[in-house]
């Protein structure tokens, strides 16, 4: 059986699916791509408006710039065109397309022309084809035209061919998410006799014109470049298409492009022909920079960060990791990625130094070259645009930091200590001895200082060990020979060591960076892990962000539909209007923007989205007074770092707050429900007793008779008594609840009260058994009688609820060790052990039997309340030598003795002592 692989490829159908999902949520972008000017992209443009528009689609044209064709204007008639908005610049108004005016038209289609255009200072992006990225962004369809030499990667291809460098670039990555290319191609001979009739440019500029940029060996070449650029894009396609569809057929080895960035050999050109190469291999391709110490100046930062801001946009990956040996660093990255191609600038040294290379120092290039096995190498030197490729186009070199006298002068010191130092040990040690005091002071000073003061310590060393120890004496001749080879090795002894100390110290600077950064890191989790206030924690995020990357920073949070400062350091609490329109858009498109960015860059700050993985949180705002990029590529994966970390803070606080919110409403709606219930039965039942009673009054007076009046109106007195105990329970709790419960505290006779609750319950427990026992010697407490009397009438009515008629209900009074005990007992059902607490909350009751008791469940829960208000206790547990339950008070004995016993009290019949009804 032949086994073949027909499924489709996941990764295939996978881009598919994104792109049918992007499809969904943007707008579509068709680009006319031609090869030069005049080719007919802008009436091509118009005839699929057109198109369009009989179809049914709602189309607008946003700009579309005719240069006088009259073919092409007549084009615009029948299509709505939205008028172009005015921009003020240097004194003058000048007109660019109105992308506000269209977002809020909000068409089906809008027709953008030239897309590479740059926009009037002071507009909102300063490139049109941002503005496309947003009207994209909002659903609208877009239609636009480029020319291939407006292609940032084949922007120096195209200077090398028309020797005419190009400044309005779009990035490879516009053209990349496209999701239509369409060719608008001429040949060379239509399109010179295009120019000569004046249809592209006016007469006088078309001659020159066919005197430079448009020669036919110019056209053919673009022409060619635009062919290419297509056939890689349908190549693509057609590719993914064979994937997903399971289509049997020869499948080329992928491949992975890095280019290697230094500082030294790297260039724009680099990076361009990187792009090229990975698009000809329909490869991915990396940016690689190896940071090393000697890229720590701010100069070579700046340069750093502008080169991967470029790569970026080309559509790489840009990765930056530290080391020191470059070309080892790099190998190393290539093999774990799986790296085929390897892209590397060619050293930039002058002729005469190539035939010291091998000896004096080894490039980057070619120590790649040396060890990349079976890793191809391509050797890049870019070309400038006169030079037509001959020479080599070399960037402006970095400035240099003024060099420091300190620690020349040390070094001097230092060699002028060796010497004092060798004099003294020459009189019992041999000369080479002596050397080794110069070793020791130039090893000091490379660890110290670095490089270059430790080989000027080097030279002025050998110098001074030739003429202090060297014979002749205090003579720079060397009369022997083998004093000759001991200086030669002693200079590059001390050369080696130079370089040895100054590699150390650099690396152990790199390590002791990155380790403050760590801790710092660290510190800064720790502590947002402890906040959980979001005042705290915006104030933190903001001295973190200020303080580690030496800047102002500002966090805003949106309130009430709009962003607002929240925080920052130093304090800020208004952002100028630019600013505040920088942040808002970056907080709406979840993109930076602000200085530096490509979107609003006339603002003071740059503005990053704080985001989870559920959208922006918050928006940080960055300025500085330094010149040039705000952040280099380490300071970027710094603030990375720290806006993660305070993003999932920001987003824990929240969560926290909305899940207590919710709590707080479940409780609520717990509540509520509870109090329903209370009020729509147990309220309800004595109501109805009344108006039973009273009805039957009403109705049967004349045929009732004395005892049955008595009996109706007993019912409506102890209905509304009870009536009256359910509404005071409710005030009761609304009181406890709100915090407004003040006790009046004042000497109490805990036996009293209990008396007096006794006589207030004696409706009650008529049914039952009662006896009311009192200590001797009782002290006194500081009480509130009221609330302690209500909090004894409350134990007492539960337990007339929940123990059968006839049963014993006792009341004990006493005192032990500095405190006061009230013990209700009763004979009823007793308590669960996991009931003992649950007992005492809100709305609690329990069933007996099939039925529920009456009430609201509030008793118990006020009498905790009222004990707890004066710094009691009260606790409930079962009876152990027979069925029922034992609810215990305890309150604080005051200083005072109660002047007279309180003995024994019998309350109706005096032999058993029980109060009967």
């Amino acid at each position: 059986m032949d086994e073949r692989n027909d499924r489709p490829d996941p990764d295939a159908l996978l881009r598919r699916t994104e792109r049918e999902a992007a499809e969904r949520r943007r707008g579509r972008l068709k680009i006319f791509l031609g090869a030069a000017p005049g080719v007919g992209k802008t009436y091509e443009m118009l005839t699929v408006g057109h198109r369009n528009r009989r179809e049914g689609v709602d189309v607008v044209v946003g700009v579309a710039e005719t240069h006088g064709r009259a073919e092409t204007a007549a084009l615009l008639e029948g299509l709505e065109v939205v008028p172009r908005h005015d921009v003020a610049y240097r004194g003058q108004v000048m007109q660019d397309m109105d992308l506000d005016a269209i977002l809020a038209r909000r068409p089906r289609l809008a027709l953008v022309d030239e897309l590479a255009h740059t926009n009037v200072p002071g507009s909102r992006h300063p490139k049109r084809w941002m503005d496309v990225e947003e009207l994209l962004a909002a659903g609208i369809d877009v239609l636009t035209t480029v020319n291939i030499q407006h292609l940032e990667s084949l922007n120096d291809v195209v200077a090398s061919i028309t020797r005419v460098r190009v400044r309005e670039t779009v990035p490879d990555n516009v053209i990349d998410r496209a999701d239509e290319i369409e060719l608008v191609d001429l040949t060379p001979a239509d399109l010179l006799q295009r120019l000569r009739e004046g249809k592209v440019y006016a007469p006088d500029m078309a001659g020159r014109a066919l005197l430079h940029y448009f020669s036919p060996g110019n056209l053919t070449a673009l022409r060619e470049l635009a062919l290419r650029q297509t056939a890689q894009r349908v190549d693509a396609q057609l590719l993914d298409h064979m994937k997903a569809s399971a289509i049997v057929g020869p499948w080329a080895a992928g491949e992975r492009v890095l280019v290697c960035l230094t500082l030294q050999d790297a260039g724009p050109g680099l990076l361009r022909y990187g792009r090229r190469l990975a698009e000809r291999f329909h490869a991915a391709w990396i940016v690689l920079h190896v940071e090393t110490s000697r890229d720590m100046s701010p100069g070579m930062r700046q340069r750093m960060a502008g080169l991967m801001h470029l790569a970026q946009s080309m559509g790489a990956e840009t990765v930056t990791i530290p080391g020191e040996d470059v070309a080892a660093d790099t190998l190393d990255y290539a093999r774990k990625r799986n790296v085929t191609q390897i892209v590397a600038g060619r050293p930039s040294r002058r002729p005469w130094a190539d035939w010291v290379a091998p000896w004096a120092w080894v490039s980057v290039t070619r120590g790649l070259m040396t060890a990349a096995g079976g890793i191809p190498i391509h050797v890049v030197g870019e070309a400038a645009p006169d030079e037509a490729g001959r020479g080599a186009l070399r960037e402006a070199p970095a400035p240099r930091a003024r060099p420091r006298l300190g620690p020349y002068v040390v070094s001097t010191v230092a060699i002028a200590a060796s010497v004092a130092v060798g004099v003294l040990l020459r009189q019992g040690l041999a000369v080479s001895n002596v050397s080794l005091t110069f070793l020791t002071a130039i090893l000091g000073i490379a660890v110290a200082y670095g490089l270059w003061p430790s080989l000027y310590a080097s030279l002025l060393g050998m110098l001074c060990f030739n003429f202090f120890f060297l014979p002749p004496l205090y003579t720079f001749t060397i009369a022997a020979p083998d004093n000759i080879v001991a200086l030669f090795f002693f200079l590059a002894t001390a050369v080696i060591a130079s370089h040895l100390g100054a590699r150390v110290r650099n690396q152990a600077m790199v390590a002791r960076h990155r380790a403050e950064v760590t801790e710092a890191l660290y510190r800064f989790s720790r502590k947002l892990a402890g906040i959980v206030a979001m005042d705290d924690l915006l104030w933190t995020t903001c001295h973190q962000i200020a303080t580690m990357l030496d800047m102002n920073a500002v966090i805003l949070l949106p309130a009430d539909g709009t962003l607002s400062v929240k925080a920052g350091y130093p304090p800020e609490n208004a952002l100028a209007p630019s600013d505040l329109a920088a942040a808002t858009w970056s907080w709406q498109h979840n993109r930076r923007a602000g200085r530096g960015s490509d979107n609003l860059p006339g603002a003071r700050r740059l503005f990053v989205p704080l985001r989870t993985a559920h959208g922006p949180v918050a928006v940080v705002g960055l300025d500085t007074d330094r010149s040039g990029p705000l952040l280099d590529p380490e300071q970027q994966r710094l603030l990375d770092a720290l806006n993660d970390q305070a993003a999932l803070a920001i987003e824990r606080i929240r969560l926290a707050a909305d899940l207590d919110r919710v709590r707080l409403n479940a409780e609520t709606e717990k509540l509520r429900a509870a109090l329903l219930t209370s009020i729509s039965h147990d309220l309800r039942t004595p109501l109805a007793s009344i108006l039973g009673a009273a009805s039957s009054l009403d109705s049967y007076d004349a045929l009732l008779n004395a005892e049955g009046r008595r009996e109706l109106l007993a019912t409506i007195r102890e209905e509304a008594e009870r009536l009256n105990r359910f509404v005071a329970n409710l005030l009761d709790m609304t009181r406890l609840e709100a915090g407004a419960l003040a006790p009046r505290r004042v000497p109490a006779d805990l036996g009293e009260i209990a008396g007096s609750a006794l006589a207030r319950a004696a409706t009650i427990l008529q049914h039952h058994s009662v006896t009311l026992e009192v200590a001797p010697d009782l002290k006194l407490a500081m009480l509130d009688d009221v609330l302690v009397e209500q909090a004894v009438f409350n134990l007492l009515d539960n337990a007339a609820k929940y123990t059968p008629p006839g049963s014993r209900v006792a009341i004990a009074v006493g005192g032990e060790a500095g405190w006061l005990w009230l013990r209700v007992t009763d004979e009823g059902p007793g308590l669960a052990v996991q009931d003992a607490e649950r007992v005492f909350d809100k709305f609690t009751r329990f069933h007996a039997g099939d039925r529920t008791r009456p009430g609201t469940g509030l008793g118990l829960a006020i009498a905790r309340g009222f004990v707890e208000a004066m710094g009691g206790t009260i606790a409930a547990a079962s009876r152990t030598d027979r069925s029922g339950a034992i609810f215990t008070m305890r309150f604080p004995a005051a200083e005072m003795k109660q002047g007279e016993a309180v003995r024994e009290k019998t309350i109706g019949s005096a032999a058993n002592e029980t109060l009967e009804g």
